[in-house]
Formats: C-alpha cells, structure tokens, sequence
C-alpha cells in the first residue's frame, strides 16, 4: 500500500512539544504546583513563545493544567468522572438532584433554544440559572430554558427572581409527565458568565451538554449545562442523572 498524504505531514513543533511538557509534568510538577513563566519555559525547551502556547492550551484542553486568575498556569488534579445517564422521568429539581438554583428571570432565549422549543423569536421563557459544586469546586454552571406555557402564569409566586423563583418554576415543571429527554455533547469555550461562575478565564475549554426535557408530546425545556472540561470527564451509560465521581484510579484505568 502506498503512503497517504497524510501520513506524509511532519508532526506539529507543539505537539512534540506537547508530549515532552507532559513527561514533564509527570516526573518534575506536583498537583497544583505554578509553572514557570512563558518566558522561562520557552528558554527551557528552545521554542518560540508561540509554539508554546500552543502546547499549553493543547494540554489544558487535556486536563492537565489549569489557568487560574490572579495565580497563573498550574498542575491539574486529576479529571473527575461525570457519568452521563439516560435517566427517564426525573425531572430537574428532584429530591436527589445536586444542582444548587442560583436565579430566574424571564428573557429570550437564543435562537437555537428558540427553535428546540418551537416558540417564536420574540417569545420569552424562564431561564432558571443553576450551578453544581463538588468538594468546594465550581465543576458545572447550568441555564434551563422553560416556555411559560410549560408551567402556567405562577400568579400567585412572591418573588420575582431569584433562588426561590427557580425552585418554583422547577416544581412546576415537575408536575408535567416527563416523556423522555435526549442529551447533545459538544467541545466549547467558556463565556464570560460561565467562565465567572466555574472559576475560570473566558475562552477557556468546557463541555457543554444540551438536554430537551419531552412532556404532552413537546418539548418542555431545554437544558444547557456547561461542565469544565479541566476538572470533567464525561462518560456514558444507563445509570440516570448526572453523578460526579471522586476516584483519581478511574482516569488513569480508562
């Protein structure tokens, strides 16, 4: 057989870099311990600073090293396992949910929201705002999409926004007959809200995973959770709900 093009490319500076940053890590760095400046590191390994960006990005975007506001680059812990099940008939805002309601207010949603829902462009929704924390770290920021026809006028609810109002707008919801959901799983960037919720800096790499809650034949939310992609690793199965598991052994096994 002949030798495809591809296999004709010369391998990327960064990414030989990459791999000899990561033996690094292993062998010089603790957990959590600050990388040397750009500067520094470049000097070290003989690149341009440029291709060195590119490396740490590529090995954030790993997991293996985070950027901290205020601190700087430094070694990540190891990811935690977030199990991704098909769970039926739980909506959110149950008894064992461990998302924490942060606000909710009434406003547009995106187009592609918009259209998941079937409302119009000029149609507000609640979007209830939710966060998860595990061990005292931010791991997940959440925005749930809800019509206001999926939960009726709620006249006679005091408050106007807030932890109380999401509370709820969920157990409102919950009193529709969940049909089914299905879940979308897509490498992302962080906002500048998201990115302040989870502790991050914009632009840095996330998993975002939108869900569209079925009831009376529609769709009756939508979900779109963003997950840190330096501290998170999804995987899939039938176990139901989104569950966070704190076992270093499970990283290095899969």
């Amino acid at each position: 057989m002949g030798t495809t093009q591809l296999e004709t490319v010369p391998e990327p500076k960064y990414w030989h870099l990459k791999t000899v940053l990561s033996e690094a890590l292993d062998s010089e760095f603790a957990v959590g311990e600050i990388l040397p400046n750009e500067r520094d590191l470049a000097a070290r390994f003989g690149v341009a600073r440029a291709t060195l960006r590119q490396a740490l990005e590529q090995l954030e975007l790993e997991g293996r090293l985070q950027r901290r506001r205020g601190v700087g680059t430094t070694v990540a812990p190891p990811r935690m396992g977030v199990a991704v099940g098909a769970a039926q008939g739980t909506w959110p805002g149950a008894v064992d949910d461990a998302w924490q309601p942060a606000d909710c207010a009434p406003a547009l949603p995106p187009a592609q929201v918009a259209r998941m829902l079937s409302t119009s462009a000029d149609e507000q929704v609640h979007v209830v705002r939710r966060t998860r924390v595990s061990h005292g770290q931010p791991v997940a920021a959440e925005l749930m999409y809800v019509p206001m026809s999926s939960v009726g006028e709620l006249t006679g609810m005091d408050a106007p926004s807030g932890a109380a109002r999401a509370r709820v707008v969920l157990d409102e919801l919950a009193r529709l007959g969940q049909e089914g959901q299905d879940r979308a799983v897509e490498l992302g960037s962080a906002r500048a809200d998201d990115a302040r919720a989870l502790d991050r800096l914009p632009g840095a790499p996330v998993l975002v995973v939108t869900t569209r809650f079925f009831a009376e034949g529609r769709t009756a939310a939508v979900s779109v959770a963003t997950y840190r992609a330096d501290t998170c690793r999804l995987t899939f199965g039938d176990t139901g709900g989104v569950e966070i598991h704190h076992d270093s052994e499970e990283r290095r096994a899969s």
